[in-house]
């Protein structure tokens, strides 16, 4: 049975803490499955469109050489059913501290009762990436700030462009 992982988040914008989670999880699964959530009530930085372009070039190169298939997706329903639509038996969580553990414990358990069939694992963060989260990336280079420490080449270079207009 191919171990297939699906990979959540908002991705607004991809971050060098994503990045270190998909490191991890692609030694793990034989298929990740990158779902990039679409809230109605939220407006993010970059479009849809932007964020699945994002995701597909910075995570295609470290799924390759593992040997791991990517694939990307949208979704606007619950996790776990995104996760059975697309055949996956694993949910990939990055952990950088534990207010998150706390919080990813909770969302596990309940994920567990509604899908019994899809186990949650916990990837911690590197070191050097447990303080990045996409809304100080945001933040940071909103205000003219430089995150090249904090997101990849291309990601910077979006978020240039997107604060120059």
């Amino acid at each position: 049975m191919p171990r297939i992982a699906l990979y959540p988040g908002s991705f607004d914008p991809v971050t060098n803490g994503h990045l270190d989670v998909v490191r991890q999880a692609v030694s793990l699964v034989d298929r990740i499955v990158v779902a990039i959530g679409i809230h109605p009530g939220k407006k993010p930085l970059f479009s849809t469109e932007e964020r699945l372009e994002m995701v597909q070039e910075v995570f295609a190169p470290v799924a390759a050489k593992a040997n791991c298939a990517l694939d990307c997706i949208t979704f606007d329903d619950l996790t776990v059913t995104a996760a059975q639509r697309v055949g996956a038996n694993v949910l990939i969580r990055g952990l950088r501290d534990g207010t998150d553990l706390d919080y990813e414990m909770q969302i596990a358990g309940m994920n567990e009762t509604m899908a019994p069939d899809v186990r949650t694992i916990f990837l911690p963060a590197s070191a050097i990436v447990r303080p990045i989260t996409a809304t100080l990336v945001r933040q940071i280079a909103g205000m003219g700030g430089d995150v090249s420490n904090f997101v990849p080449k291309a990601v910077a270079a979006r978020l240039t462009s997107k604060f120059a207009k």
